[in-house]
């Protein structure tokens, strides 16, 4: 069953109680992974671990995200800053214990042309669930760091 969590804003994504910042160096420009990110988001089951359906909503303005073990969210986009910034909020999921999440992608100019992404997770839920994620930021961390090698394989074959 569905249920909502708070509607947090980009402010989350440095005050949640939970955060996880992660980074990583991709060869493709910045224009490409964001078109990747916010542009052609029913790729993301091929690059990005764990999903396994992904699809606008709302006219671009949301995305419905299913993950590999069941886990569903309903998302609103809050940030779509071409090419730097793409952030989004789960407004219903059904994972439970998670109060809040936003996840907010931050792209920069490397110095060989490619493409410097910060990821963080920012997320907000009782004691267990952030015992829980902290002890995951390992797998997490290795989840986002393949993820970004098999996006960056995908684009630069592009």
């Amino acid at each position: 069953m569905m249920r909502r969590l708070s509607p947090v804003g980009l402010d989350f994504a440095e005050s949640a109680p939970l955060r996880m910042v992660f980074a990583a160096g991709l060869s493709a420009p910045p224009e490409a992974v964001y078109a990747a990110l916010a542009d052609d988001v029913g790729s993301w089951c091929a690059w990005f671990t764990g999903v396994s359906r992904i699809a606008p909503t709302d006219d671009g303005k949301g995305r419905s995200v299913r993950l590999t073990g069941g886990t569903r969210f309903r998302e609103s986009i809050m940030a779509a800053e071409r090419p730097e910034h793409y952030a989004y909020r789960v407004d219903e999921t059904n994972a439970p214990g998670l109060r809040a999440l936003l996840e907010d992608w931050r792209l920069t100019p490397g110095p060989d042309g490619g493409t410097l992404v910060r990821w963080t997770f920012a997320a907000d839920g009782p004691a267990p669930f952030r015992t829980v994620m902290q002890v995951s930021r390992p797998m997490l961390g290795r989840a986002f760091r393949d993820s970004m090698r098999q996006l960056d394989r995908r684009l630069v074959t592009v």
